[in-house]
């Protein structure tokens, strides 16, 4: 089973739910996993402190021009949609980041110019918690200066095991990297605060989980005496509020150094528990 737990923005305190619920998932499952899909910045590691087992790269194709064998016919050029290549009178240029490896210029070269070569973009790093043995986690990394984290993604997803409850810890935002990975999800998380800007943005993650036809339930972190902002919206569109993370600085303390907060923060770890509670209920674990 696959539960994503998404944001529409940044700093709502996604990856904290997601690190945080899959330690608690793997204490009472006898296999869970963690994914971290937030290929641009993935910190989850950083509070989970996996011993890492694994490293593999990730490559993507991009096109590579024979000069000789090249007439400057500019049909690559003309079917590419991504603008990856560019005709001048003396050459084809190609600029490989904008390349979406689709290979259709490799199809449709009529004097066969075009050969595919392999460029890393970036890395899937895979392990296991060494407090909890039931829990295994995995990270895409997405190198420096890529546009796209849509091929790390697809190759981190290579790892969900269908005998497993599997965390993903999704991108933030409404981007193709964030529909991608949530897709196959059997259920949603919506973590979002009590504030205009989280508002704004968590309606724009709802339109994008109703569009892709996934049940889905928010929670409400930094709680304040704000919560009726959020409150009121989700009455009025009949969704489901899973629970509350009250605003706290003992917890902001924990999260500053890198703390795992289940079991931890007595106030965090019941609340966490009646939302994993909700999740059962409504999922069946």
């Amino acid at each position: 089973m696959n539960i994503s737990i998404l944001s529409g923005k940044g700093g709502t305190g996604k990856t904290t739910i997601s690190t945080n619920l899959s330690v608690l998932l793997s204490e009472t499952h006898e296999k869970v996993q963690y994914l971290d899909f937030d290929v641009e910045e993935p910190n989850g590691f950083i509070f989970l402190k996996p011993t890492i087992g694994s490293e593999k790269k990730v490559f993507k194709k991009v096109p590579k021009i024979d000069e000789n064998l090249c007439n400057n016919c500019g049909e690559c050029s003309r079917l590419c949609k991504f603008n990856a290549l560019s005709i001048t009178p003396n050459n084809t240029t190609v600029f490989e980041k904008l390349c979406h490896d689709c290979g259709l210029c490799y199809i449709a070269c009529p004097v066969q110019a075009i050969s595919e070569i392999s460029r890393e973009i970036g890395k899937i790093d895979s392990g296991k918690s060494e407090t909890n043995p039931n829990l295994s986690v995995s990270r895409g990394v997405l190198k420096i200066g890529e546009p796209s984290g849509v091929p790390v993604i697809s190759e981190l997803k290579k790892c969900l095991d269908d005998k497993s409850l599997n965390i993903l810890d999704a991108p933030p935002g409404s981007s193709c990297s964030v529909l991608h990975t949530v897709e196959d999800s059997d259920y949603s998380i919506l973590v979002t605060e009590p504030t205009k800007f989280g508002l704004h943005d968590l309606k724009i993650a709802v339109e994008v989980l109703r569009y892709l036809k996934i049940p889905f339930g928010v929670l409400i972190n930094k709680s304040d005496e704000f919560d009726s902002i959020i409150e009121n919206y989700c009455k009025a569109e009949k969704i489901d509020i899973l629970g509350k993370i009250p605003f706290s600085r003992n917890i902001a303390n924990k999260y500053s150094k890198g703390d795992i907060l289940i079991h931890a923060d007595a106030e965090f770890t019941e609340n966490l528990q009646n939302i994993a509670s909700e999740l059962e209920k409504r999922l069946i674990l």
